[in-house]
């Protein structure tokens, strides 16, 4: 019979809700810590054009969402060289929309002046800040 409590204390210590609790922040602390590897206002920054880009297509396609664009890539359109070429691009881009894309267009041109491509995003994280310290304490 002692054995038989003893059993019981073992696996109620294995799950009781504070154990479960902890762990629950421990999944959070690692999501946190992913979002910190990278420059939260550049990624913050990014997000908002993102879903400026998905609630103004929504407009523009209001009743044939069928014809609007699968997506409009930000880093296909950082990779241009110029506005005009921006410009152009969406515009082939929204060439279905029946109404004015005008406004669109150049607001999102606008828009994207300051934003980083995805790649260089990453690289200015946690990563990049270790390997500054590692140089910093190697001076």
């Amino acid at each position: 019979m002692a054995a038989n409590k003893l059993g019981r204390k073992v696996l109620n210590k294995f799950h009781s809700p504070s154990r479960s609790k902890d762990a629950h922040q421990g999944i959070q602390k690692r999501q946190a810590r992913v979002t910190v590897k990278y420059d939260r206002k550049e990624l913050q920054k990014r997000l908002d054009v993102e879903k400026w880009i998905d609630g103004s297509l929504e407009e523009l396609y209001r009743g044939k969402e069928h014809e609007m664009p699968d997506e409009v890539d930000i880093d296909d359109l950082l990779d241009l060289e110029s506005d005009d070429e921006r410009t152009r691009k969406l515009q082939s881009l929204l060439r279905s929309c029946s109404n004015n894309t005008e406004d669109f267009i150049r607001d999102l041109v606008l828009k994207l002046k300051g934003l980083q491509k995805q790649t260089l995003l990453k690289g200015n994280g946690l990563e990049e800040q270790g390997r500054m310290s590692r140089d910093i304490e190697h001076s």
